[in-house]
């Protein structure tokens, strides 16, 4: 009997270390393996929240920089506007004499010339309008309006009509934004 019994325990301490065995097994994957995936998710849900974060606050140093430099920035602006932007006067003769040169170059007859100073807009450039009214040949007109768009200033043309009149002389009719060069 002794044998029997000892042959009881082991086969109820074998069966006890087999349920422990399922039970580990089923802990692992009911509990264990559910719960580091989890775990895993959030952790790199957290490396992201912290990336953004770190993206967020290296953006708004960028900003602040900028918003600092805002003062200083306005003044050099106004500096440079004052120093460097011709003024009126310097800007009409600097027109005429480039009109002039491209009238003389382009062999045509300017008739008129008319100034608008654009007060509408308050950029730190003003444009200065320009109607310009020629005659002369075609070839002559394209060259005349060819080297006042090729100027070293900056001269934005708006408006090109070419016609002939009664006495077969081609006529140019220019509107134009004058920009110096500082």
């Amino acid at each position: 009997m002794r044998r029997s019994r000892r042959q009881i325990a082991v086969r109820i301490v074998e069966a006890f270390g087999v349920a422990l065995v399922v039970l580990d097994i089923a802990v692992y994957w009911a509990v264990y393996r559910p719960l580091g995936a989890l775990m895993a998710k959030e952790q790199q849900r957290y490396t992201q929240l912290r990336q953004g974060l770190r993206e967020q606050q290296v953006r708004v140093d960028r900003l602040e920089k900028f918003k600092a430099a805002m003062p200083e920035a306005g003044k050099r602006l106004e500096d440079f506007t004052d120093r460097h932007t011709p003024s009126r006067r310097r800007g009409y003769s600097s027109a005429a004499h480039l009109i002039r040169q491209a009238q003389d170059a382009a062999g045509v007859r300017v008739s008129t010339v008319g100034f608008r100073p654009d007060t509408k807009h308050k950029d730190p450039f003003e444009p200065l309008g320009l109607e310009i009214q020629s005659q002369g040949s075609y070839a002559g007109l394209l060259k005349f309006a060819h080297a006042l768009e090729t100027a070293d200033d900056f001269i934005l043309i708006r408006q090109f009509t070419l016609a002939a009149d009664d006495k077969g002389a081609v006529g140019l009719r220019l509107v134009a934004d004058f920009y110096s060069t500082p």
